[in-house]
Protein backbone atom coordinates (compact mmCIF):
# COMPACT_ATOMS: atom_id res chain seq x y z
CA UNK A 1 0.00 0.00 0.00
CA UNK A 2 1.35 3.19 -1.22
CA UNK A 3 1.01 5.99 1.91
CA UNK A 4 -0.49 9.32 0.40
CA UNK A 5 1.88 11.66 2.36
CA UNK A 6 6.15 10.68 1.50
CA UNK A 7 7.86 14.00 2.79
CA UNK A 8 7.78 16.99 5.32
CA UNK A 9 7.15 19.28 1.97
CA UNK A 10 4.44 17.66 0.74
CA UNK A 11 0.72 19.47 1.82
CA UNK A 12 -1.20 16.96 -0.22
CA UNK A 13 -3.63 14.74 2.03
CA UNK A 14 -6.01 11.89 0.66
CA UNK A 15 -9.42 11.85 2.75
CA UNK A 16 -8.46 10.18 4.60
CA UNK A 17 -5.51 11.05 5.95
CA UNK A 18 -7.29 14.41 6.18
CA UNK A 19 -10.12 12.46 8.56
CA UNK A 20 -7.83 11.24 10.80
CA UNK A 21 -6.13 14.38 11.85
CA UNK A 22 -9.46 16.23 11.97
CA UNK A 23 -10.22 12.92 14.52
CA UNK A 24 -6.61 13.16 16.39
CA UNK A 25 -7.46 16.82 16.64
CA UNK A 26 -10.38 16.10 19.30
CA UNK A 27 -9.12 13.12 20.29
CA UNK A 28 -5.20 13.14 20.60
CA UNK A 29 -4.85 10.09 22.81
CA UNK A 30 -7.27 7.54 20.87
CA UNK A 31 -5.83 4.34 20.19
CA UNK A 32 -5.53 2.99 16.80
CA UNK A 33 -8.31 0.90 16.92
CA UNK A 34 -10.21 3.65 17.98
CA UNK A 35 -8.81 5.95 15.05
CA UNK A 36 -9.29 3.03 12.38
CA UNK A 37 -13.20 2.46 13.65
CA UNK A 38 -13.53 6.50 13.15
CA UNK A 39 -12.01 6.75 9.59
CA UNK A 40 -13.04 3.03 8.08
CA UNK A 41 -9.64 1.33 8.53
CA UNK A 42 -8.34 -1.30 10.68
CA UNK A 43 -6.13 -0.39 13.54
CA UNK A 44 -3.29 -1.85 11.89
CA UNK A 45 -3.98 0.39 8.58
CA UNK A 46 -4.54 3.62 11.22
CA UNK A 47 -1.70 3.09 12.72
CA UNK A 48 0.39 3.27 9.73
CA UNK A 49 -1.37 6.39 8.15
CA UNK A 50 -0.73 7.62 12.14
CA UNK A 51 3.08 6.70 11.77
CA UNK A 52 3.28 7.84 8.17
CA UNK A 53 1.74 11.65 8.86
CA UNK A 54 4.11 12.06 11.92
CA UNK A 55 6.78 11.08 9.59
CA UNK A 56 6.08 13.85 7.54
CA UNK A 57 5.74 15.97 9.56
CA UNK A 58 1.47 16.71 9.61
CA UNK A 59 1.06 15.78 13.27
CA UNK A 60 3.77 17.98 15.42
CA UNK A 61 3.03 16.39 18.44
CA UNK A 62 0.93 15.21 20.66
CA UNK A 63 0.08 17.56 24.18
CA UNK A 64 -2.65 18.07 27.20
CA UNK A 65 -5.29 20.76 26.67
CA UNK A 66 -4.73 22.24 30.34
CA UNK A 67 -7.67 24.59 31.98
CA UNK A 68 -5.20 27.71 32.47
CA UNK A 69 -7.80 28.84 35.02
CA UNK A 70 -6.61 25.55 37.15
CA UNK A 71 -2.61 26.92 37.22
CA UNK A 72 -4.24 30.53 38.25
CA UNK A 73 -4.31 31.89 34.51
CA UNK A 74 -7.52 33.55 34.63
CA UNK A 75 -7.74 36.42 31.89
CA UNK A 76 -7.08 36.19 28.33
CA UNK A 77 -4.90 39.34 26.77
CA UNK A 78 -4.71 39.86 23.04
CA UNK A 79 -1.44 42.15 22.39
CA UNK A 80 -1.20 44.41 19.20
CA UNK A 81 2.94 45.20 18.34
CA UNK A 82 3.94 47.80 16.07
CA UNK A 83 7.53 47.21 15.62
CA UNK A 84 9.87 50.56 14.80
CA UNK A 85 10.57 48.40 11.21
CA UNK A 86 9.90 45.31 9.00
CA UNK A 87 13.60 44.17 8.35
CA UNK A 88 14.81 40.97 8.52
CA UNK A 89 16.95 41.45 11.45
CA UNK A 90 14.48 42.89 13.58
CA UNK A 91 11.72 40.37 12.90
CA UNK A 92 14.32 37.30 13.79
CA UNK A 93 15.33 40.12 16.80
CA UNK A 94 11.67 39.90 18.27
CA UNK A 95 10.58 36.48 17.55
CA UNK A 96 13.68 34.79 19.03
CA UNK A 97 12.48 37.13 22.14
CA UNK A 98 9.36 36.51 22.44
CA UNK A 99 10.04 33.01 22.55
CA UNK A 100 10.93 33.41 25.72
CA UNK A 101 8.20 34.97 27.43
CA UNK A 102 6.25 32.00 29.23
CA UNK A 103 3.05 34.08 29.54
CA UNK A 104 2.30 34.54 25.99
CA UNK A 105 0.77 31.62 24.15
CA UNK A 106 0.48 32.19 20.73
CA UNK A 107 2.35 34.92 17.98
CA UNK A 108 1.48 35.83 14.80
CA UNK A 109 3.43 37.86 12.01
CA UNK A 110 0.10 39.84 10.59
CA UNK A 111 -0.44 41.74 7.71
CA UNK A 112 -2.05 45.45 8.18
CA UNK A 113 -2.04 47.85 10.51
CA UNK A 114 -0.10 45.61 13.41
CA UNK A 115 3.63 43.55 12.82
CA UNK A 116 2.36 40.88 15.26
CA UNK A 117 -0.26 39.75 17.77
CA UNK A 118 0.51 37.69 20.98
CA UNK A 119 -1.81 36.18 23.13
CA UNK A 120 -0.68 35.72 26.71
CA UNK A 121 -2.62 34.11 29.27
CA UNK A 122 -1.89 35.92 33.35
CA UNK A 123 -3.56 35.82 36.87
CA UNK A 124 -5.04 38.85 36.50
CA UNK A 125 -4.33 42.79 35.52
CA UNK A 126 -1.15 42.84 38.37
CA UNK A 127 0.41 39.79 36.59
CA UNK A 128 -0.18 41.59 33.16
CA UNK A 129 1.44 45.07 34.77
CA UNK A 130 4.46 42.67 35.37
CA UNK A 131 4.53 41.24 32.15
CA UNK A 132 4.34 44.26 30.41
CA UNK A 133 7.10 46.16 32.64
CA UNK A 134 9.28 43.25 32.50
CA UNK A 135 9.32 41.53 29.01
CA UNK A 136 6.76 43.10 26.58
CA UNK A 137 8.25 46.74 26.95
CA UNK A 138 11.81 45.40 26.61
CA UNK A 139 10.64 43.08 23.61
CA UNK A 140 13.79 44.33 20.57
CA UNK A 141 12.07 46.61 17.73
CA UNK A 142 9.05 47.44 19.46
CA UNK A 143 7.57 50.80 19.37
CA UNK A 144 3.98 50.42 20.23
CA UNK A 145 1.87 47.96 22.73
CA UNK A 146 -1.80 48.25 22.38
CA UNK A 147 -3.92 45.72 24.35
CA UNK A 148 -7.16 43.70 24.72
CA UNK A 149 -8.62 41.78 27.17
CA UNK A 150 -10.96 39.31 27.12
CA UNK A 151 -14.38 39.70 28.76
CA UNK A 152 -14.73 35.77 28.24
CA UNK A 153 -13.35 33.00 26.40
CA UNK A 154 -16.37 31.91 23.88
CA UNK A 155 -14.07 29.98 21.82
CA UNK A 156 -10.63 29.41 22.99
CA UNK A 157 -8.31 28.16 20.50
CA UNK A 158 -8.05 24.68 21.42
CA UNK A 159 -8.88 23.49 18.15
CA UNK A 160 -6.22 25.37 16.13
Amino acid sequence: MQESIKTQQSEELDELDASILRYLEWHGRATNYEVGEAVGLSASAASRRIQTLESAGAIRGYRAQVDDRLLGKRMTVYIRVTLERQSAPVLSAFEAAVRHCKEIVSCHLMAGQYDYMLVARVAGIEDYGRLHQNDLSRLPGVTRLETSFALRDVLDGSRL
